[in-house]
């Protein structure tokens, strides 16, 4: 049974275990209440191992656990925004017997955009809402005092917050303060997405997961060896390293032939394991002084992994640096798997438009794709074919030729020019449509 370490204060985690008790024939909670928010860090860090998933009270432990737990966590919070947001503005209104147009309301910056879009929908004029945005290493006392100034100030009758520090500060203040609570069904709405992710992760981590190694040019070491035992002696070490490799992995070993070798386990496992992976790669580099090329595959049957394992091992020839790809069953190719400069794209598409206009340019889908990926993950708002170029292991005149094709086709756009020097051409700086 998957467990979900639910975080947040005793009241908070009280109410979700409300709502959590119908989902207890599917998942076990382990609750991890705090007094103070800064606590998060600590819970999260010390806790990971015993949870399959995690579930925050609201947006401000959310974002402290965020910046801490991997990237691919199965994480879900209580959003203060929508039916809890008119909650607090209906009891304010309920009990001060009158319409407070003048209202101060404070949130954490991640929320911001849906919280003025809330604002928005209730067609409360904008110059009668103050809203105060933070971050996670927020000064409560700052926040209280832009609320009381306002109040002071007499250009507010009511306030709006998430912060229980603040509310509990305003009340000592005899101000009309409102803390928003989350709705039982907006609990729910959430520990469904959690619940969702946490069985998705269970099902990708049960797949099937093969790894092909290839020593390159094993043929040509054969050949060139003189003494026959010297090379079973290093076929010895590189079936111990992948045997050893093997045994992390609770995977089997399949000896191919000629440096082939298979070796099949799980999902998880492999993912688990991939800095061990690439470790191994560096020794058997060493062992050989050969190019090693490793293509891992996931599916739901053996057979399917194979393919896909085969499909990287395939894309990883094409380039001159990265020796690990993956394919997952969607099609999704992963470069550079596990490490910070991690590139994920796919080689299809449904889209008919974008198919025809890539044909007219004599682009494949895996090279668009392959672009769009990369200047979305440097975060490009516009670059040259010399920047492509260095990322993509190619040419600048095959960069060129392809940002050309892409710009006639209605698929990229020239938008400046970049100059370095008093020197030479100035380069052209493009950007994606």
């Amino acid at each position: 049974m998957n467990r979900i370490g639910v975080v947040g204060p005793i009241q908070s985690i009280e109410r979700i275990l409300e709502v959590a008790n119908e989902f207890e024939h599917e998942l076990t909670f382990i609750t991890f209440p705090y007094d103070d928010v800064g606590e998060v860090k600590e819970i999260v860090t010390n806790h990971q191992a015993e949870v399959d998933g995690w579930f925050f009270s609201g947006p401000i432990p959310y974002t402290l656990a965020k910046n801490i737990l991997d990237k691919n966590a199965d994480i879900g919070y209580c959003p203060l925004i929508g039916a809890s947001l008119y909650k607090s503005i209906i009891q304010l209104f309920f009990e001060q017997k009158k319409f407070a147009n003048k209202i101060s309301i404070d949130m954490i910056q991640p929320e911001e955009r849906d919280l003025l879009e809330s604002l928005q929908e209730l067609d409360i004029p904008s110059e009668n809402m103050f809203v105060k945005t933070f971050d996670e290493d927020y000064d409560s006392n700052a926040i209280t005092q832009f609320h009381l100034q306002l109040w002071k100030e007499g250009k507010i009758n009511g306030v709006i917050t998430g912060l229980n520090s603040v509310y509990q500060a305003l009340k000592k203040e005899k101000i009309p303060v409102y803390r928003i609570r989350v709705t039982k069904m907006e609990i729910r709405q959430a520990m469904k997405i959690v619940v969702g992710k946490v069985k998705s992760s269970y099902f990708k981590e049960s797949q099937i997961g093969v790894e092909i190694i290839e020593i390159s040019h094993f043929d040509q070491m054969v050949d060139k060896t003189e003494a026959r035992y010297h090379l079973q002696q290093m076929e010895l070490r590189i079936k111990q390293n992948l045997l050893h490799l093997c045994e992390k992995l609770d995977g089997s070993l399949l000896e191919n032939g000629n440096g082939r070798y298979q070796i099949f386990s799980s999902r998880g496992a492999i993912e688990r394991e991939i800095d061990m992976l690439y470790n191994t790669v560096q020794q058997l580099i060493l062992e050989t002084d050969l190019p090693v090329r490793v293509g891992i595959g996931f599916g739901e049957t053996a057979f399917s992994a194979e393919i896909n394992a085969r499909k990287a091992i395939q894309h990883s020839k094409e380039k001159e640096k990265d020796h690990i790809i993956a394919v997952h069953e969607d099609g999704v190719i992963v470069e550079s798997i596990g490490k910070k400069e991690e590139l994920t794209y796919s080689y299809r598409s449904d889209d008919k438009v974008l198919i025809d206009k890539l044909k007219n340019a004599n682009i494949s889908i895996k090279t668009y794709k392959k672009i769009e990926a990369l200047t979305s993950s440097m975060g490009w708002e516009g670059f040259t074919t010399v920047e492509l170029a260095a990322r993509l292991n190619m040419t600048v005149r095959n960069v060129q030729r392809i940002m050309n094709g892409l710009n006639e086709n209605g698929l990229a756009e020239y938008i400046g020019e970049e100059i370095l020097g008093s020197r030479g051409r100035p380069r052209k700086v493009y950007k994606l449509k």
